[in-house]
């Protein structure tokens, strides 16, 4: 049994309970550097690495694409450390979070990113893993290394369902 999911497009506002959207759009300050042949959107997501000792990663992740209908029965959390998801293709892919209720994640919501943006999960917010559409895609990590345990994962009751890929 499974409860239906909505996918929402992505927004800075609607995002920003969760962490960060990573475009231009989202700088908190615009710089022209390197003589003014470079635009600099500074500042697009805060990196948060430090707790226990952390250390700043940057990874590649290549994902598997999903099929729709999705089923979502589970969620995941790094109580240690933020994760930035950057798409090194123009493709879309989806970022699922929720709401923190007890210890335990909520009622996910469904964004689509598309455009080359990016999303940073805050420190402790519940996501699912990566979720590429359509075909295998590479994105640039950013998130913890060092000691500590820095991943929970949780499993719902009723799963949710992304049948369609048409954000309201």
């Amino acid at each position: 049994m499974t409860r239906p999911l909505v996918v929402e497009p992505l927004t800075i506002e609607a995002f920003e309970p969760f962490g960060q959207v990573i475009e231009p759009d989202a700088a908190r300050e615009i710089r022209l550097i390197n003589g003014g042949t470079t635009t600099r959107f500074h500042d697009l997501a805060d990196v948060d690495v430090g707790a226990e000792g952390g250390r700043a990663l940057i990874s590649i992740f290549r994902g598997k694409p999903h099929r729709l209908p999705i089923t979502l029965s589970m969620m995941e959390r790094h109580p240690l450390g933020s994760q930035a998801f950057v798409p090194l293709h123009d493709e879309p892919f989806l970022a699922v979070v929720a709401p923190d209720e007890n210890g335990r994640p909520g009622t996910p919501r469904a964004f689509l990113c598309d455009n080359r943006r990016g999303v940073n999960y805050g420190r402790n917010v519940w996501h699912h893993p990566l979720l590429t559409l359509g075909r295998v895609l590479d994105f640039l990590v950013v998130d913890r290394g060092g000691e500590g345990r820095n991943l929970e994962e949780a499993d719902y009751e009723t799963g949710f369902v992304i049948d369609t890929i048409e954000p309201r």
